[in-house]
């Protein structure tokens, strides 16, 4: 991930709006996105940006540089976003848990392979549609971790620095949303490979 050098802590701290408008025009698109995948409502979305700006303008001059100023934006948000999914009292996993399918039976070792789908098919808007409703089933932790890494590219420190848990974690919520996300559209794949196997 890309710092922008042209926005100056400076002049932030110094609540130079100028500043703080190049800020948010710089960050708005990628914080969207991770605060969309992280809600999965639009609208959620927007109220997530809007008080991760607002907690950044307030908290600017505790911002010590410690870390890059995308780093702690991303983090804002991210913690937003949590912080509104606990008080909508979602389900969450715990990461020890063992990975349960419907029935209660554990998600077996070896799980169908989709990779030879043409890349045409894995890009297609149902699997795009698809891909989107298995990360939403995900728990806010597990889907933290895969936005993060997955989607918005963050090193396994970048993202332990965001979350502001271990890179150990990082990794082990890693591991288990790809698994999930695996057995969820293994299925979908599977039934895809059928279909175009009977045309």
């Amino acid at each position: 991930m890309q710092e922008r050098e042209t926005i100056s802590i400076k002049a932030l701290k110094a609540g130079d709006r100028e500043a703080f408008a190049a800020m948010v025009d710089a960050y708005s698109p990628k914080l969207y996105k991770l605060a969309l995948r992280m809600s999965g409502d639009p609208l959620e979305a927007e109220d997530i940006l809007q008080e991760a700006f607002l907690k950044a303008y307030r908290g600017l001059e505790n911002f010590r540089g410690g870390s890059k100023l995308s780093t702690w934006l991303y983090r804002i948000t991210a913690n937003e976003a949590l912080m509104r999914h606990r008080k909508h009292e979602l389900e969450k996993v715990p990461i020890d848990e063992p990975l349960l399918l419907d029935n209660g039976a554990e998600i077996p070792r070896e799980l169908k392979d989709w990779c030879c789908l043409p890349e045409a098919e894995l890009m297609s808007t149902e699997a795009q549609d698809t891909l989107d409703i298995a990360i939403n089933s995900l728990s806010p932790a597990l889907r933290a971790a895969f936005v993060l890494r997955d989607l918005h590219g963050l090193s396994t420190r970048e993202a332990a620095d965001v979350l502001q848990i271990s890179e150990a974690a990082i990794k082990t919520r890693l591991l288990r949303a790809r698994l999930q996300l695996r057995e969820i559209l293994s299925s979908y794949f599977s039934e895809r490979m059928e279909r175009l196997s009977n045309v």
